[in-house]
């Protein structure tokens, strides 16, 4: 893995744990950060590839932190790495931009891999919050008052990448989040993950505005 990572939280020993951990399987750590503040100048001097940050730090949190790096350097992909598995702080990072939301009692050779897998544009996910995340993005849709024809379906259809298509196209024939997994080389949280995004980016509201998006844009056939 050919990437820059830069490694972001206010405690030392868990800082250098993970440091070691990387470099042992090839990931070139570029530097570190304490916090927020810290994490947004270097990053602006070292451009790194990939941030690896946690979300409770003094100062600018890692939400903070995150925004702002993503408006500056939207192509650097941050990770948030922590112990929070609060529902807001899950929402609001993806909301914000991170590609990916892993807790630390992730062990290392999943991280390792899910850090490889965010060169296939897979987005790392703890297990279990790929659940919440749905229920945070409908309970957003519910209050998006912006009706689904008021923007052109190619236009809606060019936001999405060519996974989340695979996973729409799928997921709209009828299979199971595990079945579209299973198919398509992805855990089944991954997927979804995706389908969250999805309807997040397409202004739905549940699996049957889904089925009906993707008829209308000829993935599926109509029934």
């Amino acid at each position: 893995m050919q990437k820059k990572v830069m490694l972001v939280d206010d405690h030392p020993l868990f800082i250098e744990g993970l440091q070691y951990v990387l470099k042992t399987h090839g990931i070139e750590v570029i530097g570190t950060a304490k916090d927020g503040r810290e994490a947004l100048e270097k990053a602006r001097k070292w451009k790194p590839d990939i941030i690896l940050m946690d979300i409770k730090m003094p100062g600018y949190s890692g939400l903070d932190a995150l925004r702002l790096v993503k408006a500056e350097m939207p192509d650097i992909k941050v990770i948030m790495l922590t112990i929070s598995e609060e529902d807001d702080d899950l929402f609001e990072a993806v909301k914000y931009g991170a590609s990916g939301y892993l807790l630390k009692n992730t062990n290392a050779k999943e991280l390792v891999d899910m850090l490889f897998d965010l060169e296939n544009d897979e987005a790392p996910l703890s297990p279990g919050l790929a659940v919440k995340l749905l229920r945070e993005f409908r309970r957003f849709s519910a209050y998006d008052s912006m009706p689904l024809q008021h923007s052109s379906e190619s236009a809606k259809r060019e936001t999405l990448t060519k996974r989340q298509l695979e996973v729409l196209e799928m997921v709209a024939e009828g299979a199971t989040y595990k079945e579209a997994g299973d198919a398509l080389g992805l855990t089944e949280w991954t997927v979804k993950y995706h389908m969250g995004r999805i309807i997040e980016q397409l202004h739905l509201k549940n699996r049957a505005q889904v089925i009906a998006y993707a008829a209308k844009i000829g993935l599926i056939e109509n029934k």
